[in-house]
């Protein structure tokens, strides 16, 4: 219910800025921020839950332990996933897995690709292994097609990745979705290239600290 509300607040979000009284881009920008700002807020709230659920269960990561538990498992993703397509970032305390869109989904489909199920069982099998952690998913677009529409996709490809770890053990309350749509490109929509790009799922690896 919550999703589908917030789906709708963007819908209108970007409705009015694309019609009332003919916004400049800076000004259409500027209301698409805005929700952009209440989704990642959203999914910063439930992933704070989650992690202090989850942190209840399983107990957290010392202070001093932290870098080593995350280097730990940073070198178990990337002996896993070598040669997969998959992009390793750690910054700091966390590591994000960019999965390009181009080898996880077909084009305006949220079903993922076959070939990709053994990668994210290999995700799975890390995840597993260090469980002191919660993950937050982010669905990606390019802005090919209605705002609205690359919305509600980018929500569809996020709980489609979910969907996918919990079928392979991961616990779903160490897990949060988000859609951003075309909202946070990773560089800019100017050439089919760089639209590729941003058609991606991020998941985000966070440690469970005290």
């Amino acid at each position: 219910m919550k999703k589908t509300l917030i789906a709708g607040v963007v819908a209108m979000a970007v409705s009015v800025a694309g019609c009332a009284n003919s916004p400049s881009n800076t000004q259409k920008g500027a209301g698409i921020g805005a929700v952009v700002g209440a989704l990642l807020g959203k999914a910063t709230g439930d992933n704070d839950k989650s992690r202090y659920a989850w942190g209840a269960a399983v107990g957290a990561i010392a202070g001093g332990a932290i870098g080593n538990y995350m280097d730990r498992q940073e070198e178990a993703l990337r002996n896993e996933l070598s040669d997969t397509g998959i992009q390793i970032v750690r910054e700091g305390d966390k590591l994000k897995l960019i999965m390009p869109g181009d080898i996880t989904f077909a084009t305006n489909s949220a079903a993922i690709s076959t070939d990709f199920n053994p990668v994210l069982n290999d995700v799975a099998t890390v995840i597993n292994e260090y469980e002191k952690t919660v993950l937050l998913i982010k669905g990606h677009t390019d802005d090919t097609g209605a705002e609205a529409y690359n919305q509600t996709l980018s929500e569809r490809r996020a709980q489609s990745v979910k969907n996918l770890l919990t079928t392979y053990s991961v616990n779903p309350k160490r897990i949060t979705t988000v859609g951003m749509g075309e909202y946070q490109p990773k560089v800019p929509n100017t050439s089919e290239q760089n639209r590729q790009q941003n058609r991606r799922v991020e998941l985000e690896i966070q440690p469970l600290t005290e």
